[in-house]
């Protein structure tokens, strides 16, 4: 495949910040000891006797006949059992017995990745069941959490095991398909990076190996099992049963996680039917949460600690009574509370996407979402998304359509529709629709992205495209206005125009074309 370099990069990209990232926690390991903590590595038989290496954090001066709640932590995708630490310290001295274990498939831990797969739910009771066998852990009062990988398993050990009462799922997944083959496009870098680092730390195992193959080689006659394949490891398919269970569960993720986006987090947090909280923040894939694993202070991970403090211990701390949705701007600071994340994009403003527009496939026009982890990143600290020159845009490439110029901020919240008629000259294609903030000497700065593919269509037969954007909050400042770019090639995803093909934009008189921007209410 012609991207393969680009897949490479971004996947020894990861892997190089994991190794970085080993020190600081070996560290955390350290001061835990020193702090009075106790820590302690032990191996614990998983599913099938499968070792899981992991190592357990106690309250300083605890015994096994002092009971604390507990809290169990599956690592993340290609970490280390050592990633937790710092944290892990933080909670044992707050009274919490503390079990992190590496994934099975990662690291030191025997068998092959099962991608949140039966035997991980399983190992998941497993871990707590040696908890209670083998510390002071409260059988009455058991959490998990984790970051990304840890976060899909926590949700998924949830819905099997109804021992567990509180959850943090932070930057992970609700629908794995939503996430990463979202408008039936395959995210080419996240599924590269992810596939990457599996490799270069753990062992896939063959149904791994074969759904990564038939994704990123478009294997569309394949399409179907690889649906089932990632439904089966989504918690949105396990909502009953996480409902019936009742566990508190806690969502956490940044508006721009590009292995994860938000958009299927916020509607599964609205089925959700238990106490529960939903925090978007800006950044990209664990970005979020990173600096907690060093250490620092870090508030999603302030967040989850008064969300344990509250539905494990019970100490009234007043988080169930805020506003369950709480979100940060990408332009802004403080946050914002809501009472449901309907209530977020309440208020709706159109622009028209008037006239006709053919553009030519196979050509990257220059919009487009960034890098993997990087470009989000440099966003969330920098405040720097993505910038292009809208009126240089090759218009042969490229449609674009303006909205009027705003007299007042527009404070965007939540998810951006986009409705349009399109054609093709060719049964397949692929086309990503951005949303720019356009300043007066036309620098656009990237609001949202999202792609969308279809195949088996009629060559020059219109069809009608629903398209939401990724979910985001930024703030368009008086005087600027939105523009709607949309072309046909970007890094982040596989496309599927076949050579020569063009596609027309049109909005007919009985079903005109728009924008709806969700705008928060003054």
């Amino acid at each position: 495949m012609r991207r393969t370099p680009l897949a490479l990069a971004v996947s020894a990209a990861l892997v190089a910040g994991t190794a970085l990232g080993l020190a600081p926690a070996a560290q955390a390991a350290e001061a835990g000891e020193t702090a009075g903590t106790g820590i302690r590595f032990v191996d614990i038989a998983g599913e099938g006797g499968t070792v899981l290496k992991a190592n357990v954090v106690t309250p300083a001066g605890s015994t096994d006949s002092t009971r604390h709640p507990l809290i169990v932590l599956p690592t993340s995708w290609a970490m280390p059992q050592i990633e937790y630490l710092a944290q892990a310290k933080k909670l044992a001295g707050s009274g919490y017995i503390v079990v992190s274990y590496n994934s099975r498939g990662f690291w030191q831990s025997g068998g092959e990745i099962e991608t949140a797969g039966p035997k991980d739910i399983a190992d998941a009771s497993k871990v707590i069941d040696w908890a209670l066998a083998n510390t002071g852990a409260d059988p009455a009062h058991i959490g998990m959490a984790g970051v990304s990988y840890g976060a899909g398993i926590s949700l998924l050990a949830a819905a099997h095991d109804p021992r567990i009462k509180a959850v943090a799922a932070l930057s992970g997944w609700a629908d794995l398909i939503e996430s990463i083959y979202s408008g039936r496009t395959q995210h080419l870098q996240a599924a590269a990076l992810l596939g990457g680092a599996g490799y270069l730390t753990g062992r896939p195992g063959p149904e791994l190996q074969q759904i990564l193959g038939d994704f990123l080689s478009s294997n569309l006659d394949k399409e179907e099992d690889m649906i089932a394949w990632g439904r089966k490891r989504s918690p949105a398919e396990q909502l009953d049963r996480i409902n019936a269970n009742g566990a508190a569960i806690m969502l956490g993720n940044a508006w721009g996680d590009t292995i994860f986006p938000p958009n299927q987090y916020a509607s599964f947090f609205e089925k959700l039917t238990g106490p529960k909280r939903l925090e978007f923040r800006p950044g990209d894939h664990a970005t979020a949460e990173a600096t907690g694993l060093f250490g620092l202070p870090n508030d999603t991970w302030t967040s989850a600690h008064r969300w344990f403090d509250r539905h494990l211990k019970g100490v009234d701390n007043g988080i169930d009574r805020e506003q369950p949705v709480q979100l940060k701007s990408r332009s802004a600071n403080g946050y914002e509370g809501y009472a449901d994340w309907k209530s977020v994009h309440a208020n709706q403003r159109k622009f028209d996407l008037g006239g006709t527009q053919r553009v030519w496939a196979n050509i990257d026009s220059g919009a487009n979402g960034g890098i993997t982890l990087l470009t989000n990143a440099l966003d969330q600290f920098l405040r720097t998304p993505p910038v292009v020159s809208v009126p240089l845009l090759p218009r042969a490439f490229a449609g674009v359509w303006q909205s009027e110029r705003y007299d007042t901020p527009q404070r965007v919240r939540g998810t951006v529709k986009v409705h349009t008629t399109v054609s093709s000259t060719k049964e397949s294609g692929t086309l990503v629709a951005y949303l720019y903030d356009v300043g007066p000497l036309g620098v656009g700065k990237l609001v949202s992205n999202a792609p969308f593919t279809f195949h088996d269509r009629t060559p020059g037969k219109p069809f009608g495209v629903d398209l939401e954007l990724f979910s985001t909050a930024y703030d368009v400042p008086a005087g600027h206005r939105l523009a709607l770019v949309v072309d046909t090639v970007d890094p982040l995803y596989i496309e599927h125009n076949p050579t020569g093909a063009q596609l027309t934009f049109s909005s007919p008189s009985a079903d005109p074309s728009y924008v709806s921007v969700p705008l928060r209410k003054e």
